[in-house]
This record gives C-alpha cells, structure tokens and sequence, in this order.
C-alpha cells in the first residue's frame, strides 16, 4: 500500500488533467460534423490496425490554420492577454500596499483582516458581477453618487468598455494577488526595515531595497494566480464588457454553444492552454533560480 502512495498523485493527473487535455487535442484536430459525437473521424475499436490508420489519417490542422488566418482569433488572443497583464499589473500596484498594512498589523488584527478580504468567496461569484452592473450602468450608483457631488455633469459611459472588464477582473481578483502577497511578507523579518532605516535608507528606499525582494516570490504566485484564469475569464468580459471586448473565453463560449462547432472550440481551448503555460514555465524557473540563490 505504502508503494502506491507515491503514484496516486500522477494517476490523478493522468486522469483528469492529462487525459482530458489530450481528448481536446484529439477533437481539435477533427471535423465538425453533424452526427453524436458532433465530429469526424470517431475511432472504430473493432476494426484493429486499419481503423488506427483510417483515424489517424482524417486528423488535420485544419482549425488551428483557422485559428492563425482568421484576424477574429487573433484578436481576441491579443485582447486576453493585453487585458489580462493589466489587471495583474493594477493588481500587483493595489495589492503589495494591502498586503503590507496587513502584514504590519498587530497579530491580533491580521486574522480578522484575512477573513475580510476573503467574505466576497462567500458570495455568489456570479452574483458580485451582476451588483457591478448596477454601480457601473449610466443610471447605477457610481454616476448618481458622482453626479450629486457635483464632479460630473452627465453619466459616465462606462459599461459594456474595456474600462469596466479591467474593474471587474480587478475586484474579482484582488484576494489572489493580496494572500500570497501577505503569506510572504507576514514571515519577513521586521527588523531588516529597521535595520536598513538605521543605515541611513528612507522609506521608499527601505521600500525598493528591502520590502520589495522580500515579497517578491508572493508577488510572482499572485500574479500567476491572476493572470492564469484571467486570460481564459468569460463570465467578467460577458457582462461588463458588451459585444465589442473580444477574449478567448467568450470566443470559446460562442464556438461550442452557439455555432457547435466542437473542433474550432477545443482548438481555441488549446489555444488558451498554451498561452497560460508560458507563464507557468517563467514562474518555474524563476523558483528555480531563487532556490539556487538561497543555497
């Protein structure tokens, strides 16, 4: 028993992350048609070494030329990524403060604060985005609240923009980039700031020099964490972004339910795949670095 504990982890992921992402890859590679399953060619077990043959010839690449010829794809690829660094990159400037005065907080204080940040989870996700439809609208509460202020004259336009997905990928995100963030900087020693004041260092100094480096493994986790699920982000872009955002995720949506066109779908899927593993691999290996540093 002890022996196959060890194996248990890679079953797993050869069960239900391996697997499924080479039956994507399989349907990529196929024809839409209209039969069940809604593809061609389909595997004939029964018909041995032939069958193989017969199968593996039909398969082509035929969707993901369609996916580099046509600008739709191309454009909605650009767009997730481009929207998706962004938000990181406002993430990491709002949560690296957030993360700091948590951390300096007295230890008493810091496992309320955790419990705040994370009280949005207990909310439906779908239900938050739909309460920023009704700050954002021109008639929502943002305007109003602006307009009775006296700082704008008329309602803001800024549902169904790119504005208002950044806002809502931004709320929706924000715990991910702040609890790494805090996990790492609650550990830090608190005398290296002090120590780094007493050598002369003013705070912004004190800032880049000690704080900085210190939450720099938090702040590369959070940004994965952010950036990873946002690029393929559908509900956020569906609702706040109207018809002209373009991501992949609605783009994927709209192949598999609209048009059914399950091959053209997996290949925007694998598509999405590839574009968060490059991340995943930067992250990887700047671990790798900072572990070879520490020895």
């Amino acid at each position: 028993m002890k022996r196959l504990l060890p194996v248990l982890p890679a079953l797993w992921l050869a069960a239900f992350v391996l697997l499924p992402v080479i039956l994507t890859l399989k349907i990529s590679l196929s024809t839409p048609a209209t039969a069940q399953p809604p593809y061609l060619p389909v595997l004939d077990w029964s018909a041995g070494i032939e069958g193989w043959g017969n199968f593996l010839e039909a398969l082509d690449f035929t969707n993901f030329e369609t996916l580099a010829s046509d600008a739709l794809y191309r454009d909605a690829a650009m767009s997730s990524v481009t929207l998706a660094a962004i938000a990181t990159a406002i993430l990491a400037l709002i949560g690296t403060p957030i993360a700091l005065a948590m951390a300096r907080a007295p230890e008493r204080w810091q496992p309320l604060l955790v419990a705040l940040l994370i009280v949005p989870f207990w909310t439906s996700f779908l239900i938050r985005i739909y309460a920023w439809i009704a700050i954002l609208k021109p008639e929502g509460l943002l305007s109003a609240g602006l307009m009775w202020l006296g700082l704008i004259a008329q309602p803001l336009e800024i549902l169904n923009t790119q504005g208002a997905v950044l806002i809502g990928l931004t709320y929706a995100y924000l715990p991910f980039m702040v609890l790494p963030l805090y996990a790492v900087l609650a550990k830090r020693d608190p005398r290296l700031p002090e120590a780094a004041a007493d050598l002369g260092a003013g705070p912004v100094r004190v800032f880049w020099s000690v704080t900085l480096p210190l939450a720099r493994p938090g702040l590369a986790a959070g940004a994965l964490l952010c950036f990873v699920p946002m690029v393929g982000e559908f509900i956020i872009p569906d609702l706040l972004g109207g018809s002209d955002t373009l991501m992949l995720g609605r783009v994927l949506w709209s192949e598999f339910f609209s048009n059914r066109d399950w091959p053209l779908a997996s290949a925007v899927a694998i598509l999405v795949l590839v574009l968060v593993v490059g991340p995943l691999i930067l992250f990887r290996e700047d671990e790798t670095t900072a572990r070879e540093g520490r020895r």
